[in-house]
């Protein structure tokens, strides 16, 4: 398969080229520390079905994150050469994405997530060679899925949710998964940024499910931690 990406990735990929931190997060990056860590926003295409973007969902034990939809992706190790390194060798430990597979085009804006401290640079990539993936570690990884942008865009799977905390974010429901937090921040932005998003019911606004809840990190947690950044 061809590593040019399709020319949907077009409007995307011109607009992030103005992309600033504002446009995803009302939290400032600071401009030293923080912990370096990445995820991998990895769009392919199903023939017949357009665009879909990679997601997997945590294990239901793991003591923080249980349970939530997310990137691949995680804090950065020494030997890790950039941020694009950090991104897909998570990608590859959690879901056995192989590297070659992936085309990485862009370097989203430095988001920062105070509650865990972490500096998050998302990578945008083109999945120009798909293949089978899957948890690697069950009780850290439950599902992975390739959620379809027509479904995220249907109005029919848009709402807000409402974090016990009282912070209200976008969330979409695909596949079975409650996408919400920093991931569905991340592609609400995204989805309108590339021209995919369509009108929906704003007023439509659902409590989180205590299970869902994100509880206080643990010191020396390496997943992203998905609390909201808006």
């Amino acid at each position: 398969m061809s590593r040019r990406p399709p020319g949907w990735f077009d409007p995307l990929l011109a607009r992030l080229g103005s992309a600033r931190s504002e446009d995803f997060t009302q939290l400032v990056t600071p401009e030293s520390g923080g912990r370096e860590s990445a995820v991998l926003v990895l769009l392919g295409e199903e023939p017949g079905a357009g665009p879909d973007v990679l997601i997997l969902q945590r294990a239901a034990t793991l003591r923080n994150h249980a349970g939530q939809p997310a990137f691949p992706g995680g804090a950065a190790d020494p030997e890790d050469a950039d941020v694009r390194a950090t991104a897909l060798r998570e990608a590859n430990e959690e879901v056995g994405l192989d590297p070659a597979s992936v085309t990485v085009l862009a370097e989203l804006p430095k988001l920062w997530i105070p509650v865990s401290d972490f500096v998050v640079t998302p990578v945008l990539a083109w999945w120009h060679a798909p293949h089978p993936v899957h948890p690697r570690e069950p009780a850290e990884v439950a599902h992975v899925a390739r959620l379809p942008v027509a479904e995220l865009v249907d109005p029919a799977n848009r709402m807000r949710v409402r974090h016990p905390s009282g912070w209200i974010g976008p969330a979409f429901s695909a596949r079975g998964m409650l996408v919400w937090g920093f991931t569905a921040g991340v592609l609400a932005t995204l989805l309108e940024m590339g021209g995919w998003a369509r009108p929906w019911p704003r007023d439509r606004v659902v409590d989180l499910p205590p299970t869902r809840a994100t509880p206080a990190p643990s010191a020396g947690t390496d997943t992203v931690d998905e609390t909201p950044v808006r």
